[in-house]
């Protein structure tokens, strides 16, 4: 098996430089605005973000295209690409299952919570065997990208900042600061984003590297 380069070992920081980089600043931009007040269009303080422009989750198909077309070189490339697509649409699909599990208040079970976030890792361990440099890369790149969250959110909702770092989502039951932040802010950064951004990552990359692979295949005959 020929070795990885670019997404292994000291190359997967230097891939990832830049990307986490532009996503900090993107955090630290939307931080701003929301203190400021700005456009929430832009930068919504409410429980969530609502899906605002600026915001880092709008980077990781962006990303995880451009990873996988820096590791799309000999060696690097999964040996099926569509192999690679399935797995990330089944870890998809089942990253929403835990999520529904975790989250979703008629769900009720003991230790419910543990068993939606362990889910939510085993959908993101799926996307490992397809191709095992992109899974590396993205993993590393959804940590860089979320622990500055995860850490803004601690002196958020420490310090009532009204934003959306520190809004409570509807109906959340009262709790001391500890539970509020790993409930809300450690756990869903350290695990369900990552999660998100392998996923997702994965399916926009290995898509975009199958189209790319089909017009070099059909290139010859033009």
């Amino acid at each position: 098996m020929a070795q990885m380069n670019s997404g292994g070992g000291s190359g997967i920081p230097r891939l990832i430089l830049v990307p986490s980089v532009i996503t900090l600043m993107v955090t630290i931009l939307r931080l701003i605005g929301e203190l400021q007040h700005w456009s929430s269009v832009w930068f919504n303080p409410g429980a969530g973000g609502g899906g605002a422009i600026m915001g880092i989750t709008w980077l990781v198909p962006i990303f995880g295209v451009y990873f996988a077309l820096k590791l799309s070189g000999p060696g690097e490339r999964p040996e099926r690409v569509g192999r690679a697509i399935m797995l990330a649409v089944l870890g998809f699909l089942v990253m929403v299952g835990g999520t529904f599990i975790t989250f979703a208040p008629p769900i009720q079970f003991p230790g419910k919570v543990v068993a939606g976030f362990l889910l939510m890792a085993a959908a993101a361990a799926l996307q490992l065997p397809a191709w095992p440099a992109l899974f590396k890369t993205l993993l590393a790149y959804g940590y860089a990208a979320r622990i500055p969250v995860a850490l803004v959110m601690f002196f958020a909702i420490q310090g009532h900042w009204g934003t959306h770092y520190d809004a409570l989502p509807p109906g959340f039951s009262e709790m001391s600061f500890w539970a509020t932040y790993v409930r809300i802010g450690l756990l869903p950064q350290l695990i369900f984003w990552v999660v998100f951004t392998v996923i997702v990552g994965s399916l926009f990359g290995s898509i975009t590297t199958a189209i790319f692979a089909r017009r070099m295949s059909v290139s010859p005959a033009h």
